[in-house]
């Protein structure tokens, strides 16, 4: 156990696969307490049971990000069984590359009531149990695709983009009640979003992945990334080390926004 997240409490969204899962994972192993906040029950009910089984506290509860009742009901179990919290990390994401020609206002909306919108309202709700905190923590999940923009990723990219000027705004906001809030953008990682839409495989094992990005060094360190390498920069920003650095943008993308 280390002295960073020793007892502390710690709400991930999105928590039942990939970063989120990774995430929950690395905090519970360094002694934090963690609620596994997902859409989907059974696999969220599945990592907490398995952290469980390693000797850590964890608990696990569903929610919809987007629907305003299903976000109240998560503030309120946090009230229920801590009555405070230390820890929130937005995670909870989905994936969207529909073409320009085929965007509809109602899809972009969609996109935007999860990727952007949800991380906030998650934290306009989870507000009254972190300002109990002595060293509260926001750490937002925006992409390289926030900074940069891809073919058939308008709404996507969008809203990552909001995301990272949220994180700014809401440091500035929450200071006052010591509230640090930090942006993470992670470049091509390996979860369930790395899939190819059509279903005929993984995008890191196609032909032009590994020609452009490996074999010619537009990805620097020559692999994708594993969930563990960006759960291990969100949890810099979740401990009590991180108590000078606020509204501040991480790439953790194996030095691909630094080539050309």
């Amino acid at each position: 156990m280390t002295r960073q997240q020793s007892d502390r409490r710690a709400v991930v969204t999105g928590a039942a696969r990939g970063i989120g899962a990774a995430t929950v994972r690395r905090l519970a192993h360094d002694g934090a307490r963690v609620l596994i906040a997902d859409i989907d029950a059974g696999p969220a009910r599945a990592v907490a049971e398995e952290i469980r089984a390693e000797g850590h506290e964890a608990l696990w509860h569903q929610v919809d990000i987007a629907d305003e009742a299903s976000v109240a009901s998560l503030a309120a179990r946090v009230g229920e069984v801590w009555g405070g919290l230390d820890v929130l990390v937005n995670n909870a994401s989905i994936l969207d590359g529909t073409p320009l020609d085929e965007l509809t206002r109602a899809r972009f909306t969609t996109v935007q009531q999860v990727n952007q919108d949800g991380a906030l309202w998650v934290s306009m709700a989870l507000r009254p149990w972190l300002a109990r905190s002595a060293s509260p923590r926001i750490v937002n999940l925006s992409s390289i695709l926030g900074m940069r923009g891809q073919v058939d990723g308008l709404a996507y990219s969008v809203a990552k983009g909001g995301v990272i000027n949220m994180t700014r705004s809401l440091a500035v906001e929450l200071a006052p009640e010591g509230i640090v809030v930090n942006c993470i953008c992670p470049g091509f990682i390996d979860t369930r979003m790395a899939q190819l839409p059509d279903g005929s495989g993984h995008e890191h094992e196609t032909d032009w992945f590994r020609d452009i990005y490996l074999k010619y060094g537009r990805l620097p360190l020559r692999r994708a990334g594993q969930p563990e390498d960006v759960a291990d920069a969100i949890a810099f920003f979740c401990g009590e080390d991180c108590r000078y650095v606020t509204g501040q943008v991480l790439l953790v993308d194996g030095g691909l926004s630094v080539t050309f």
